[in-house]
């Protein structure tokens, strides 16, 4: 399961993505820019499957060589999958944020959160403004 077309992912200004299938699920992660920022990472910590969270809430926890960073919900929902390669491959965080290193699969249960997310192109301008 991978996130295979950048023009539909969405961001967010805390630098998470998502990608939003037409089921109403969609695949979220960190940027390519949260994870040069990041470091090599070591560790991730999923969330729970079955676990409803909420947008902004505290959702996973990133940790690499520099420090441990929070994860945050772009969207409110279910967890319905999470990518158990991470447990013993961390590294793909960094080496495809936004493909093969997606972190969880959630069921919307809002789309008008989806609003106000930037698309790719106002989410480089908005990275190369920090």
């Amino acid at each position: 399961m991978t996130a295979n077309s950048n023009s539909k992912i969405l961001y967010t200004e805390e630098h998470e993505w998502i990608l939003v299938h037409n089921d109403g699920t969609g695949l979220t992660g960190v940027s390519s820019y949260a994870s040069k920022q990041l470091g090599e990472v070591v560790y991730v910590e999923l969330p729970v499957i079955g676990s409803n969270i909420n947008k902004g809430s505290e959702v996973a926890v990133v940790e690499s060589v520099k420090a441990a960073s929070d994860v945050f919900a772009p969207v409110s929902g279910e967890i319905l999958e999470v990518n158990t390669d991470l447990e013993d491959q961390p590294e793909i965080v960094n080496e495809s944020p936004e493909d093969s290193g997606w972190l969880y699969k959630i069921k919307l249960s809002d789309l008008s959160e989806l609003e106000g997310m930037m698309n790719s192109e106002i989410y480089s301008k908005y990275c190369e403004e920090l």
